[in-house]
């Protein structure tokens, strides 16, 4: 509290939302099948006839995957829960207290997730309720999809229809060319390099999109493609020391290219002895990370003749990240 003129200021609040994509709230089938019930629903993610994407997702998909990925979570899973969660709570923990150090202002830091349980509309409620209303909204996606971020959007933009005071919500958009960023993904690599040692290759594998959503215009693919350039130039890498890659696609359609799996086996077949994955389009560790990259990928280069495998892990609540972070929340003040 301030005192002028005999009376008392109080400091401005604001709220800092991280936004994530969600996780089940349990490695079994029955909360699996109820987030990628929620998930694969929204017409943001799956743009198909709605009807006929009814009745495949709720009597075919979600029945045959719910309890293959729970076992993948299972494989993946923490002590204190999702790796998704828990790092994504760090990250709050380690932003606030960066905030807190950097500015006179009175931050409140949390999170929410764009599926699951601790929704964008209950985060948001709760910080009005504590009389604040101005709001950061920080979706952690360097790249803008219409899948991941403008779901943000969509998700806000249907809250506020029954506020009559709407509060000051700012987002950002994206950051996937932030020299803070690509300093931050250099720095990853670099320490990696120094504890481990340095493959052949450096692939940057990131998460794919269907290609008739680049035809359409979303713009991931191509900033995907700057950030790996800006990396490999911040890494002075050579054009045969490092690719991109995409991952985890779903479905009979045609996604972007080079597809991960594809550039590790052939990769392998031709003889690289070694390669070190990063996955720059996810800010923290996930089920595509942990289980998709480091265990179902790795299988795939070593089988095919590739001898050595390293995960770098994603920028999760490291100091430059959050330093990162931060500089977002003020450039949006």
């Amino acid at each position: 509290m301030y005192l002028l003129r005999g009376k008392s200021l109080a400091r401005e609040k604001i709220g800092i939302i991280l936004v994530n994509l969600g996780t089940p709230a349990a490695p079994n089938a029955r909360s699996v099948a109820r987030y990628l019930r929620e998930f694969l629903s929204d017409p943001r993610v799956v743009e198909v006839p709605r009807l006929l994407w009814w009745v495949l997702l709720n009597f075919l998909i979600v029945p045959l995957r719910s309890r293959r990925v729970s076992e993948n979570y299972r494989s993946i899973w923490l002590q204190e829960g999702s790796p998704l969660k828990v790092i994504t709570e760090r990250q709050v923990a380690a932003l606030q207290q960066t905030l807190d150090k950097s500015s006179d202002k009175q931050f409140i830091t949390t999170y929410a997730m764009s599926y699951g349980d601790k929704t964008i509309a209950k985060t948001v409620s709760t910080l009005n309720g504590q009389g604040i209303n101005k709001i950061i909204v920080l979706p952690l996606f360097p790249q803008y999809s219409a899948s991941t971020t403008a779901v943000v959007y969509d998700q806000l933009a249907e809250l506020v229809k029954d506020y009559r005071h709407i509060p000051d919500i700012r987002i950002a958009h994206h950051y996937y060319d932030s020299s803070s960023y690509i300093d931050a993904l250099a720095d990853s690599v670099e320490k990696h390099w120094q504890t481990n040692g340095r493959a052949e290759c450096l692939l940057m594998s990131f998460h794919g999109i269907p290609k008739n959503y680049v035809v359409a215009g979303d713009p991931y693919y191509l900033q995907c493609q700057e950030t790996a350039r800006a990396l490999a130039s911040r890494l002075d890498l050579s054009s045969q020391q490092w690719a991109y890659s995409f991952q985890s696609r779903f479905g009979r359609l045609e996604w972007v290219k080079p597809y991960t799996d594809v550039v590790l086996q052939a990769w392998g077949a031709r003889g690289l002895e070694s390669v070190d994955v990063i996955c720059p389009a996810f800010s923290s560790d996930c089920l595509e990370t942990l289980e998709e990259i480091d265990q179902l990928n790795r299988q795939y280069f070593l089988q095919a003749g590739g001898k050595n495998f390293s995960m770098i892990p994603c920028l999760n609540d490291s100091p430059l990240h959050i330093k990162m972070l931060s500089e977002l929340v003020f450039s949006r003040l």
